[in-house]
């Protein structure tokens, strides 16, 4: 990195990252700071005049609300959204990727060819009537670890519930997408097997589920509910044995080496900085290419995230009608917030502001580079099963638990999360691995971050060497290495399916 306490990231750009405090009085480039910027904030290089565009990235982050001297701190006082166009070059910087040497990790090779990372047993609900009796079982192998203690191979017993599946339109979107939630969880590669239990007269019926999922009864999915069942408490045993009863079978496994190809990613960012643009999201994209190279699969995600940044990803685009597709997920996200008297500039968080975030396009612009580097092969909507290899898309909201829930349902069997501020997450069945954009918030957060990117910031790792640790990181916890949130026990309350639609 550059001896100067500041980075000016394209030669385009008016304004500079602080890598620390300056104080007023700091030298820039041809003037001297006339505030102090806060680590991670944005300073002004040049001049600029009321209604210019602001570039961060070589790229358009807003409009400044009044002028700005060179030295100014750039914030939200002085820097906001407005109207611009974006240049939709449809799949014009898109290049076939060009496969690695074979790359293999210690996986979990299921009956259907697909591999885990991990060997749980899940009990999941249909409807929040049944959440207490869910969660009853699977803490009793929690706070009973001796009932697994015969079956070393078993990762342990994951309780999934949720707040909703009653009182929605039987053929709405919600119910729907509900559906293709819970179902991606009972097929999901990290599940051994699967108990789903229900109320019995609740809307997302267990009966329909099956048939608009294509899903069928058997040694890996069983289904109850506690009306059938007689009451909560022989519901609760009858869970139980089962699990019991599964878990013979569930433990007859071992790890064997296979293919990269098999390894489903999910990139995530929450609690972001004004960091988390130039190390941490930058080494996963680096990470991520490496992935693909290797066969693997990236879903990138955040529908209202990537606003702004949009018009990047579609030049990546494999296809004309990849590209398309994610523009008509933009322009559904433009209609539903006005249908919800809300805006897609109503984000950054206000933790994303005080790390020095000022409008949704700057984020965005970071955030994409998650992505890293080549080309877009497909774009799903929330919880579709991903079968296609490469960079793909989910449309999914911004909120992390919402978001990651929709790519594990997908498919995805590990998960890697960037911050910036100190997010704590988990997402089982899938670990997740906790990337920190710089030193100061590794240091704080020792117990939940497992890599500290922030080291590109103080020069010490390369970008590259970065992204690399990275992917290696992914290859160990693929192979069974515990994440920091597994440590913690991070996942279950993560379980967030996106609930659109009246609830009646």
């Amino acid at each position: 990195m550059s001896t100067a306490p500041y980075l000016r990231l394209n030669p385009q750009d008016q304004v500079a990252i602080a890598y620390r405090d300056l104080e007023p009085g700091t030298p820039l480039e041809n003037s001297t700071c006339q505030n102090l910027i806060p680590a991670g904030h944005k300073v002004a290089l040049t001049a600029i005049a009321s209604g210019e565009s602001v570039r961060r990235y070589g790229q358009i982050i807003g409009i400044a609300s009044r002028a700005i001297a060179p030295g100014q701190h750039v914030h939200v006082h002085n820097l906001a959204m407005g109207d611009h166009d974006r240049d939709y070059r449809f799949g014009d910087d898109y290049v076939p990727t060009q496969p690695d040497a074979a790359v293999t990790f210690s996986g979990i090779v299921r009956p259907d060819g697909r591999a885990g990372t991990r060997n749980y047993l899940g009990v999941l609900s249909s409807v929040n009537c049944s959440a207490t009796v869910v969660r009853a079982i699977a803490d009793t192998f929690t706070y009973r670890p001796e009932l697994l203690a015969g079956f070393p191979n078993i990762d342990g017993v994951v309780g999934l519930t949720h707040g909703t599946g009653c009182a929605m339109s039987a053929d709405g979107l919600g119910l729907r997408l509900l559906r293709r939630t819970i179902a991606g969880y009972a097929r999901h590669a990290n599940f051994a097997a699967v108990l789903l239990i229900g109320l019995g007269c609740e809307s997302n019926q267990i009966r329909c589920l099956l048939e608009a999922e294509n899903l069928e009864e058997s040694d890996r999915l069983r289904t109850f509910t506690i009306q059938e069942s007689g009451g909560t408490a022989k519901t609760i045993k009858r869970g139980i044995d089962l699990i019991k009863e599964m878990a013979v079978s569930a433990d007859r496994i071992t790890r064997e080496p296979v293919s990269a190809k098999h390894l489903v990613l999910a990139l995530q960012c929450g609690g972001s900085d004004g960091y988390s643009g130039v190390t941490a999201n930058p080494a996963l994209g680096m990470a991520v290419d490496r992935l693909v190279r290797a066969g693997g699969t990236a879903i990138l995600s955040e529908t209202p995230e990537i606003y702004g940044a949009e018009h990047l990803l579609v030049r990546r685009a494999a296809t004309r009608e990849v590209g398309e597709k994610l523009i008509e997920r933009i322009r559904w996200w433009e209609e539903y917030t006005t249908r919800n008297d809300a805006t897609m500039d109503n984000n950054p968080s206000p933790g994303n502001k005080a790390g020095g975030l000022t409008t949704i396009l700057e984020k965005s612009l970071g955030a994409a580079a998650k992505g890293g580097s080549t080309g877009l092969m497909q774009v799903y909507e929330y919880a579709d099963q991903v079968k296609t290899a490469g960079l793909v898309f989910m449309d999914t909201p911004g909120y992390d638990p919402v978001s990651a829930t929709g790519q594990v349902a997908g498919g995805a069997n590990l998960i890697c999360f960037t911050t910036g501020r100190g997010s704590a997450f988990g997402a089982k069945p899938a670990p997740s691995i906790k990337l920190s954009s710089n030193t100061k918030t590794y240091l704080r957060q020792l117990e939940d971050i497992d890599i500290n990117c922030g080291e590109i910031l103080d020069g010490t790792v390369s970008l590259p060497d970065t992204g690399e640790k990275i992917f290696r990181k992914i290859l160990a916890v693929a192979s069974g290495e515990k994440t920091k949130s597994e440590e913690q026990g991070y996942g279950e309350n993560e379980f967030v399916p996106w609930i659109i639609g009246a609830t009646m």
